[in-house]
């Protein structure tokens, strides 16, 4: 409920600052009262932490530049100088002294954070084109009205694949790399061309800074969803005179690979009369999501519980996952051993090897070694690579009319 966001909210504030130590020790959150929206909160309070001394960081380093550059315009003065130079040195000392606090908050903050992306998926993981790249197939030019059509309007469809050329006989290092024999071709291992029908859940959490859409410099926006054939506008729960409405749902959708892959989510604006206005919309290739090494789909949580605020997601648990990843990837592994640890390749990874369930009944589980597994799965080598951990990703709106401008 609201009341009970409010109250987060000022727990977040009252444990923020530094020197309220003692009433930040008294606001333990509670595990009854933590949902996914605490966890969310918590987590754009980091990334807000994280701004913050990146900014610091920056304004100090233009400060040591100019600094610089002043010394050596002014190699003879060298008297005045010394003095000038003390006096941005201390600056930076008074600047670097809240930092220390940082691992203390860490310690009462208990709460599971997410990752928050404050631009899309795409951008931090080479839009997933890690072995599949999408080429768009255009309609051709016919006579001069066709001249000013956009490249979207002539897209009659995309081509999804990959191209390797290569020396026979292939050098040592590239049948290493690969790990199986070349002659077969370089592309074993990739999955096959049927059709594949699949469950997409969308969650949409918020909008920030709409492009106002009516007179009063407002807007009343509601969702719209459309995938294949299906089209879901959520008309009638639009949020009245809001630029900045939190819509917290989730929709489902049921779809097939490659017919159905493109998903558009887009913000109208509800008009009592007349048609209503598109602000902005989004497009996001799940299918390049679904077929990439980086595992785009539910997003690897920081820790594995099968109950509360946290419960993991994921149809499949960290330690099925591993099994599949070391599997595909032809590694050795998983072998898990006595005293909490695990070893995949030539890694060893520890971790704790107790769950306790709702009751508070502790049983031995390998699910959090698993987990510690794919959150350095990078750290593998050869098959290894980033796995996308469990984020709120952030998309600009775009509008077909003004292009280029986010709304």
């Amino acid at each position: 409920t609201e009341e009970e966001k409010e109250k987060k909210k000022k727990k977040k504030k009252g444990g923020g600052g530094g020197g309220c130590g003692e009433e930040a020790e008294e606001e333990e959150p509670d595990e009854s009262m933590l949902d996914w929206w605490s966890k969310y909160f918590a987590s754009i309070e980091t990334m807000k932490e994280q701004l913050r001394q990146q900014e610091a960081a920056a304004a100090e380093g233009e400060e040591k530049e100019e600094m610089e550059i002043g010394e050596g315009s002014k190699a003879q003065a060298k008297n005045k100088d010394k003095d000038k130079s003390k006096a941005p040195k201390d600056d930076k000392k008074k600047k670097q002294q809240p930092v220390p606090e940082l691992p203390e908050k860490k310690n009462k903050q208990k709460i599971d954070e997410l990752k928050v992306f404050n631009k899309e998926l795409e951008a931090e993981f080479d839009n997933f084109e890690d072995w599949l790249h999408t080429f768009n197939l255009l309609r051709g030019k016919i006579g001069d009205n066709d001249d000013n059509a956009t490249e979207e309007e002539r897209i009659v469809g995309r081509f999804k694949g990959s191209m390797c050329v290569y020396k026979v006989p292939l050098p040592d290092d590239i049948t290493k790399e690969a790990g199986y024999d070349p002659t077969f071709g370089m592309f074993q291992g990739i999955p096959s061309n049927d059709p594949i029908n699949v469950l997409v859940r969308v969650y949409i959490v918020r909008a920030t800074d709409l492009h106002p859409a009516d007179i009063n410099g407002k807007a009343d926006p509601y969702i719209a969803i459309k995938l294949g054939k299906t089209d879901i506008k959520d008309k009638e729960n639009y949020i009245s005179k809001q630029l900045n409405p939190v819509f917290g749902k989730s929709f489902d959708i049921e779809a097939t690979f490659p017919m159905e892959s493109m998903l558009t989510v887009a913000v109208y604006d509800w008009d009592l009369v007349g048609t209503d206005d598109l602000i902005g919309e989004t497009k996001i290739d799940l299918e390049n999501r679904f077929y990439s090494k980086h595992r785009a789909t539910c997003g690897v949580s920081q820790t594995y519980s099968i109950h509360g605020y946290n419960t993991w997601r994921d149809p499949m648990k960290p330690s099925q996952i591993l099994s599949k990843l070391c599997k595909e990837g032809k590694v050795d592994g998983p072998h898990f051993g006595p005293g909490g640890r695990v070893k995949v390749a030539n890694r060893v990874f520890t971790g704790p090897t107790e769950i306790e369930d709702e009751n508070g009944q502790k049983k031995p589980t390998d699910e959090h070694l698993a987990l510690a597994v794919l959150r350095h799965w990078e750290d593998i080598p050869r098959a290894g690579c980033r796995l996308v951990p469990e984020h709120v990703e952030t998309r600009p709106l775009l509008n077909p009319d003004k292009p280029g401008i986010e709304q």
